[in-house]
């Protein structure tokens, strides 16, 4: 159970694993790119190339998918990603239950963004966790962890990328440990921390912040919904940044053009723009765009939620 491109990892190393996948459920195919055309999820694709038959109801709670599910009489559901709320149900009609794989160190960061909100916190480490599901969000027991590091450049998107493959493997060990007979979950423990689906004012940058923060907000947001600040009205998203370690200090949010390099004001270092997204154009080095505006053009961003200049 599963949608995203997150969740192909986990179905190809069920497979891989000699595990027999009975079907695929996943979200219904919405509309998608500029022509609008109803599109599949990755997961379906995949499922129809492995000849696995899917299913992708709008809802669960209904008695005939539930019905329909309980009569795979499947062992065990694995759920990654998939994006429905479990009716208990749904829940309770495998015999061994239901396994979701979840990028955190549970019970830090239960929810829809965990990689995003550690980056964004300034973690240093995160992980992924196979738990048994239950009603409470993220809150089961918890058969098998895995830690790694988050580097000090490293984005969302490509965390969430290693971690959907290290977390296929971990899920295919503690299904064949339940096959086995071997398994063993544990409660979980330590501080429960809330990881809620980004939305755009997660990515608006507050130039009155320390740079360090700006920077994690930065990759925390990539790819969705991405960082963004704005200059005389119009939204520029920042697509690559770095801390302008030693630099000369400037005023917050306002940007200057130094050796090259486009740097703008925060509470502590500045931060270097190095490609950016402006409003109305194409995506391009941040210097191209700074060189390319207008004689007495805006030079100091927005700053704050509320928009405010300094």
């Amino acid at each position: 159970m599963g949608s995203p491109d997150f969740a192909v990892p986990t179905l190809n190393a069920l497979v891989d694993a000699g595990h027999e996948v009975v079907a695929a459920y996943t979200q219904p195919p919405r509309p998608a790119g500029r022509g609008k055309a109803e599109r599949p999820t990755p997961v379906e694709e995949r499922a129809h190339e492995l000849g696995i038959e899917v299913r992708s109801p709008k809802s669960l709670k209904g008695k005939a998918e539930q019905r329909e599910f309980e009569e795979l009489e499947g062992d065990v559901a694995v759920v990654a990603a998939y994006g429905l709320i479990l009716p208990q149900p749904i829940l309770d009609a495998p015999m061994l239950g239901c396994l979701n794989v979840h990028a955190s160190l549970l019970p830090r960061w239960r929810g829809a963004a965990p990689v995003q909100r550690a980056i964004m916190a300034g973690d240093s480490e995160t992980g992924a966790a196979v738990f048994r599901l239950v009603p409470e969000l993220d809150a089961g027991d918890v058969y098998a962890t895995l830690r790694r590091s988050i580097g000090a450049h490293e984005t969302a998107g490509h965390l969430l990328d290693a971690l959907a493959e290290s977390g296929a493997v971990l899920l295919s060990k503690v299904v064949d440990s339940l096959a086995d007979g071997s398994a063993i979950a544990s409660p979980q423990q330590g501080e429960v921390t809330l990881a809620p689906k980004l939305t755009l004012a997660d990515g608006r940058l507050d130039w009155s912040e320390a740079a360090q923060r700006l920077d994690a907000r930065i990759r925390g947001t990539w790819p969705e919904p991405g960082a963004f600040f704005e200059l005389g009205g119009d939204r520029v998203k920042v697509l690559d940044a770095l801390v302008a370690h030693g630099a000369p200090r400037l005023e917050p949010g306002r940007i200057g053009l130094r050796a090259g390099r486009v740097l703008i004001g925060t509470a502590t270092d500045p931060v270097e723009l190095v490609t950016v997204h402006p409003s109305g154009r194409r995506a391009m080095s941040a210097a191209d765009w700074w060189r390319g505006r207008p004689p007495g053009a805006p030079d100091r961003a927005a700053l704050g939620a509320g928009g405010a200049t300094p």
